[in-house]
């Protein structure tokens, strides 16, 4: 039976920020970002050499995120005038920034390495291929995906979080374009639309370590995500172009997920690239792998 190609050597793909992003400098635990005009620290323990900028740099921050003993939770000390949210500009999709509860701002920077790939993939293929994109949180795949001419089913358990990303479709321009949003948790779309013998051309999956549905169905990573890729792989086409998995656990690889794609694409042939993501400082001194990824390529 045929299988997909596991590449024999991971990849780093590095992003250096961009017009309305950047990391500014990092040590001690932290990180100095530019979110458009308003620069933030937050907690980062990768962190682990000293910072390059004086410490009157950090100081003049407009916001820091001072964490609690939970897991992401803590609360942000606001300095600047920073506003309730704020646009920001990544390639031809545009979105809001905002200080979230979580400490992050709805956007993860270092997920344009995969927003590039997407770019590149979708409008080197034909045009109107049909993308499921689960776990889409504040859209910007989707958009990324849909402004470089795709049909995009937009999946996400949080009503909020589906609100935003369409928030951001209309910031784009992309109100309009063929995005459908699903507020559902992810294993049962999926498993409906394996039932109604639904085929997609791409499939994108970025899922947290723990997650609740909105009914309050619970997700746990490691036991949920081999049965949640398979019936992923069921849903792609004949024809199919790609399936992106991204994933944050820090118990996790790109080479195990990897495997897990390669045990589920029997029967197709194509590459599996594997490896992290990373966000590197202005200059390039330090950076730090945030992400695990894995992506199936039909060629």
């Amino acid at each position: 039976m045929n299988r997909p190609t596991i590449a024999a050597l991971p990849q780093v793909l590095r992003t250096p920020g961009w017009a309305d992003y950047g990391l500014v400098d990092s040590g001690d635990g932290r990180k100095l970002e530019r979110y458009g005009r308003w620069t933030v620290v937050r907690p980062e323990p990768q962190c682990l050499w000293s910072p390059s900028l004086r410490p009157d740099v950090w100081g003049a921050a407009d916001a820091v995120f001072e964490p609690a003993d939970e897991e992401d939770a803590g609360r942000w000390k606001i300095t600047g005038d920073v506003p309730p949210f704020w646009p920001m500009t990544w390639g031809s999709v545009t979105f809001n920034a905002r200080l979230t509860a979580f400490r992050h701002l709805g956007v993860f920077p270092e997920q344009a390495a995969n927003w590039d790939w997407l770019d590149a993939r979708l409008r080197n293929s034909r045009p109107g291929q049909k993308i499921l994109n689960l776990f889409g949180y504040t859209g910007m795949a989707s958009l990324a995906a849909v402004a470089a001419g795709a049909s995009v089913t937009h999946v996400d358990a949080s009503k909020k979080a589906v609100g935003w990303a369409r928030e951001n479709a209309a910031l784009s321009g992309l109100d309009d374009a063929p995005v459908r949003w699903i507020c559902e948790d992810a294993r049962k779309y999926v498993q409906r639309e394996v039932r109604r013998g639904a085929r997609y051309d791409g499939v994108i999956l970025d899922p947290p370590k723990y997650g609740r549905g909105p009914t309050g169905e619970v997700w746990r990573l490691y036991n949920d995500l081999p049965a949640l890729i398979g019936n992923c792989t069921a849903l792609l086409s004949d024809d199919a172009s790609f399936l992106l998995l991204n994933a944050y656990s820090e118990r996790i690889s790109g080479l195990a997920l990897a495997g897990l794609l390669e045990g589920a694409l029997g029967g197709r042939q194509g590459v599996i690239d594997w490896g992290e993501l990373a966000l590197m400082e202005a200059g390039g001194r330090h950076g730090m792998g945030l992400s695990f990824f894995a992506r199936w390529s039909a060629s």
